[in-house]
């Protein structure tokens, strides 16, 4: 089992923690991970783009020329794909790009990103993330204090109140604000440092066992 250090917002060592090995240890498998980012990036697409065909395109009922005696190609729509304004073939159409992944892959997605954090150091483990203020410049100081590096993703517990954190991270760019029963692969895997309330860590071992 690893242990971690549980820290102050003011980057000062209150205690140790032992996670659990099989939420937060477990053999990294890369390719279900993988599988879980491509599947939560599909969702997100909307799926909408679309091209129209000849039958869709408007104009073009009336024949171009007639059929014969002109020495020209003969021609029966102004709308045919290879007129200029004419319809699209095999262009794209609207589709759904989801697909399913069962329950014990996509736990196993989770318990791999987290395992990647803890093994690459980027997992900090805080005692609290409530936070008085909601102003920006103060979770900056925070970040600051904390040295954190990078895109930083902030994970509280659902007990605890986290709009002030939430408003305050909003406006950088390189800050997100979650609660444990929110955590997904793409945010883990995206934020180059991961900071975990400790009783979120709880929450998600319960949630992951």
């Amino acid at each position: 089992m690893a242990k971690v250090e549980v820290k102050n917002l003011k980057n000062e060592k209150t205690k140790d923690l032992t996670l659990n090995a099989d939420v937060f240890g477990v053999e990294v498998n890369d390719i279900v991970l993988k599988k879980a980012i491509d599947l939560q990036l599909a969702a997100s697409r909307q799926g909408t783009a679309k091209t129209k065909t000849r039958s869709e395109v408007s104009g073009g009922g009336r024949k171009p020329w007639r059929q014969k005696g002109t020495g020209r190609a003969r021609q029966g729509s102004t709308r045919a794909t290879q007129w200029v304004g004419g319809g699209i073939a095999g262009g794209v159409q609207p589709r759904d790009y989801t697909f399913k992944m069962n329950k014990k892959e996509r736990v196993l997605a989770v318990k791999s990103a987290l395992t990647h954090k803890v093994q690459d150091k980027e997992l900090v483990v805080v005692d609290s993330l409530v936070v008085k203020s909601m102003k920006t410049k103060d979770i900056k100081a925070i970040i600051e204090a904390m040295k954190l590096e990078g895109k930083v993703l902030f994970i509280g517990s659902i007990e605890s109140d986290m709009e002030n954190l939430y408003m305050a991270t909003r406006n950088l760019g390189y800050t997100y604000t979650i609660l444990s029963d929110e955590i997904n692969v793409y945010d883990l895997i995206n934020a180059d440092t991961v900071v975990i309330e400790e009783a979120a860590i709880k929450e998600i071992e319960e949630a992951l066992k």
